[in-house]
């Protein structure tokens, strides 16, 4: 129940807090039984942080001021922030893979398209990504889908696209399902809004290109990233349910639409671009 509340140790209001289904993430990532010989994750960082004398965080005062004073406070030790460091734009040669892209990112209106990808870590059930695909096709918004089966060869759970899907959606729709240049797909102009998860480097990679997020929480720590996000209204959570993270696809279709068109939306369109 702790983790279910701002801690009062927090001295500043704050809606940052996991929700109940958020928790088994964090139970899973950092607290589970280590394999034998080795040290569980969550007394690695006890160890570091007890250790270290300067802390170093890849963060900036412009975003979270009052959080980097309150982890200075907290460890009496001085507290760095190195900046958010984005990703540069590597000059990639023009590959026919690239070129694809952009002749169909091209034919797209300015800042019309939903880009969704959810990284190597994250991986949705199959019926997170049934919902997913047929939020898409029910939002009605063009988009462009990094779309992975499995995050590894030792991955032996494949999940696929709902039947018919791709054809359904074909006219407004791309499905890419190998390696791309995100940062290039990122910084094209039709890219209007990201669908993804609220990973730290996702977070930096869109609001360097000013694209609000749409966001869906998989793993570790995202649940406090989107909470900040959402305060700064730079980025809007789908609804779900508390306890198991249940989701529908109408509230897929509803966030990207409040996101991308609304007059409602329009708050988190504007404050990205003056991060």
């Amino acid at each position: 129940e702790d983790f279910l509340t701002p801690p009062k140790w927090v001295p500043f209001e704050t809606p940052v807090a996991f929700r109940l289904f958020e928790c088994q993430f964090v139970n899973y990532g950092f607290m589970k039984e280590p394999i034998e010989g080795n040290v569980s994750d969550i007394h690695r960082f006890e160890g570091v942080l007890d250790g270290c004398d300067i802390i170093a965080v890849r963060s900036c005062y412009e975003y979270e001021a009052e959080w980097l004073r309150l982890i200075q406070d907290l460890h009496r030790k001085p507290v760095i922030p190195v900046g958010v460091l984005p990703p540069k734009e590597e000059k990639f040669e023009d590959t026919d893979t690239w070129l694809s892209i952009k002749k169909w990112l091209d034919t797209q209106k300015s800042r019309s398209v939903v880009y969704v990808a959810f990284g190597s870590e994250a991986k949705p059930s199959q019926t997170e990504i049934n919902e997913i695909a047929l939020g898409l096709e029910l939002s009605g918004l063009p988009f462009f889908w990094v779309f992975k089966t499995r995050r590894g060869p030792w991955d032996t759970e494949p999940v696929e696209l709902p039947e018919g899907f791709e054809e359904r959606t074909a006219d407004r729709g791309m499905v890419w399902g190998g390696w791309v240049e995100q940062l290039r797909i990122l910084s094209h102009d039709s890219i209007g809004l990201v669908l993804t998860h609220p990973g730290w480097g996702t977070i930096i990679e869109a609001v360097r290109f000013a694209k609000p997020m749409v966001m869906l929480v998989f793993l570790y720590d995202q649940g406090l990233n989107a909470r900040v996000v959402e305060e700064k209204k730079i980025g809007y959570m789908i609804p779900r349910d508390d306890s198991e993270g249940f989701f529908t696809r109408e509230n897929v279709a509803k966030s990207l639409k409040l996101v991308m068109e609304d007059d409602e939306g329009k708050v988190y369109r504007e404050n990205v671009k003056d991060m």
